[in-house]
């Protein structure tokens, strides 16, 4: 039996970008806790304890992001980042339609509105990960 070289450059590339997300999400995860100011900030006003919620999401992208890399927990993890990019949705369009500057970001109001649809691509990133490790690898 051979293997096929494009299959595996694929899988390789694959999980090379799970360590992307997962790296990526972590440190993010992680900003809510150092900074988590600006992050209450764009929580819409229609939801109670804005900090409150800001730690919990940082905690589940910390979680999410760890998840990712361990194999038997990893397609838990990918459905649970996707329930949180749906979760935190709100927010960035609370940015965008408020036009909420965030300090250390530029002001530029058409990025936080391009921002908006960034969120799919995260959702069907993780999505990439959401069959079984050894699903994914005959693939």
């Amino acid at each position: 039996m051979t293997t096929n070289p494009i299959s595996l450059n694929s899988h390789r590339r694959k999980e090379i970008l799970r360590g992307v997300l997962a790296v990526a999400i972590i440190i993010v995860g992680i900003t809510h806790f150092a900074t988590p100011i600006p992050y209450v900030r764009i929580v819409p006003p229609q939801l109670p304890h804005p900090l409150a919620l800001v730690y919990i999401s940082g905690f589940f992208e910390i979680l999410g992001g760890i998840g990712l890399l361990i194999p038997w927990v990893s397609v838990v993890a990918a459905w649970g980042l996707i329930a949180l990019f749906i979760a935190v949705f709100p927010a960035n369009i609370n940015m965008a339609v408020n036009q909420i500057a965030i300090e250390g970001v530029p002001h530029i109001p058409a990025l936080y509105w391009a921002r908006l649809p960034f969120q799919a691509v995260l959702i069907a990133w993780a999505w990439w990960y959401t069959r079984s490790p050894t699903d994914q690898q005959r693939q």
